[in-house]
């Protein structure tokens, strides 16, 4: 779910996308358990009410749950009567690791040639007019350069003069090995988000491997790609935990494993999809995905293909360009939590 129109707009095309990709590798990637988004009406943050707005302009079928209703559809929740809830039944969730590789393996066969471990050092106009591309492993000259490179993403295209205000965290996300587990698989179990005024936490049924999944969206502590840590942050570990045993007490077991992940993020944590024409480099296509982009992967791998080959895109993203006010305004304050106000420092 998500309480912004732009991102609505693309959902069809998003879950198209992803069927084509399943229709080619005849290997299913997304699952539609459904998603809830939750509050307790005594934080007063009012987020579902924006979710609910967006959902219903963009014609999205959603449905309101008190929590009652809630327990009813899903008894692995015990919450109280200030409890409150939306619930959109297309809501789900992608298979990353097999999309990742998926989409590697379908790129090879199309002639695409994948060189690990190969850093970029700069972005460079030849004498040609062409780009060059310079790495450790040789210079690779060419038409069109597409730069998704996280985290590393200003080291990148300083090279060629441009910067995008980002920052970068480090994020924790904890697999409990529950023993409860069959409550929670993805035909009894729904993602959900928790709203409250300290953070977002998103948490998903068992998937890839046995245990649940649950975490802290944004918030981290902000660090590099070169200098992060990785270390589990024990507040949030403990965050999650305590709201586990509040409202959902079956999810918890021994603790799996913590990973840490980082999340590159712009000052308005929307997507950046645009050329680096200001810079006189109309041939570079620039995409920051803010830490929420895996979902939409195979739409915007269609997006900024499309934009490499063509020119052009036929999707709308008039609202991911380089010239808007949070990404020119040095004074634009975070808003890291979609519909809500959030600094860069976490309230954990």
């Amino acid at each position: 779910m998500y309480p912004i129109d732009e991102y609505l707009r693309l959902t069809p095309d998003t879950y198209k996308a992803w069927e084509d990709v399943e229709m080619e590798s005849g290997y299913q990637l997304v699952y539609k358990p459904g998603s809830l988004s939750l509050a307790d009406s005594r934080d007063g943050v009012g987020v579902l009410d924006k979710y609910a707005g967006a959902m219903a302009a963009a014609g999205i079928l959603f449905e309101r749950l008190n929590n009652k209703q809630l327990m009813e559809r899903y008894p692995q929740f015990t919450v109280g009567p200030t409890m409150q809830a939306l619930y959109q039944k297309d809501g789900g969730l992608v298979d990353a690791a097999a999309g990742n590789s998926l989409h590697v393996q379908l790129a090879q066969g199309r002639g695409a040639k994948v060189i690990d471990n190969c850093p970029v050092n700069r972005l460079t106009r030849a004498p040609s007019g062409l780009l060059e591309v310079s790495t450790p492993k040789g210079i690779f000259t060419c038409r069109k350069v597409v730069v998704t490179a996280g985290a590393w993403i200003n080291h990148v295209i300083s090279s060629i003069g441009c910067h995008v205000p980002v920052y970068v965290t480090q994020e924790n996300v904890t697999y409990f090995g529950s023993p409860h587990v069959k409550q929670f698989t993805r035909d009894r179990f729904p993602v959900f988000i928790y709203h409250d005024q300290a953070s977002d936490v998103y948490a998903l049924p068992v998937h890839g491997i046995t245990g649940t999944k649950i975490g802290v969206d944004a918030g981290g502590p902000v660090t590099t790609g070169d200098t992060r840590t990785w270390a589990p942050d024990p507040v949030r570990l403990q965050h999650i935990t305590n709201l586990c045993k509040r409202i959902l007490p079956g999810f918890l077991g021994p603790v799996m494993e913590t990973k840490t992940c980082l999340y590159t993020m712009t000052p308005d944590r929307n997507f950046l999809v645009d050329t680096a024409s200001k810079a006189g480099f109309p041939d570079v296509i620039v995409c920051c995905g803010a830490g929420h982009a895996y979902k939409f992967a195979s739409l915007l791998g269609k997006i900024l293909s499309e934009m490499a080959v063509d020119g052009k895109t036929q999707y709308d993203i008039s609202a991911f360009t380089w010239d808007r006010d949070a990404l020119t305004n040095p004074q634009f304050k975070p808003t890291f939590i979609h519909g809500k106000g959030h600094d860069t420092q976490s309230k954990l």
